[in-house]
């Protein structure tokens, strides 16, 4: 079973990096998270925008504290905008509900051991990046 530390986040970080640089991807941001929303590690690519740490950090946040994927946030920001915008003011405006928050299972229990928020492109190749880093680190990746 792996185990979710700083050396397993740097290696989801930097898979996602070369993931992102084979498919010619702008610059990323990605913050990987514990169960428990605590920030393991985060790091921006030169050329990321200033803001783009907090952008990442808002993806895996959301994503980990309901226990879905940020896709998942996102369908129900455009079906039910009113539910997550009250989640974003429980969580003091932490969420950033769209693609690229993918929660990290265990691949034996399924049980949720945190999350990468992946930034900087399109929601769809952030999403891409983060699976790819969560998959080498031999999690599963679970999109919502």
């Amino acid at each position: 079973m792996p185990v979710l530390n700083l050396a397993t986040a740097r290696n989801i970080i930097a898979t996602a990096y070369q993931k992102s640089g084979e498919e010619g991807f702008k610059p990323l941001t990605i913050a990987v998270l514990d169960e428990g929303g605590h920030l393991i590690a985060v790091e921006r690519q030169d050329g990321s925008s200033f803001m783009r740490p907090q952008i990442a950090i808002g993806k895996a946040y959301g994503a980990v504290a309901l226990g879905e994927g940020s896709r998942w946030l996102n369908e129900n920001a455009q079906t039910r905008p009113h539910f997550v915008q009250a989640l974003n003011g429980v969580a003091g405006g932490g969420i950033v509900p769209v693609p690229g928050g993918v929660l990290i299972r265990d691949p034996e229990t399924a049980k949720v051991v945190g999350a990468a928020g992946v930034t900087g492109d399109t929601s769809d190749n952030d999403e891409i990046c983060a699976i790819a880093g969560i998959e080498a680190a031999g999690f599963t990746a679970d999109v919502g």
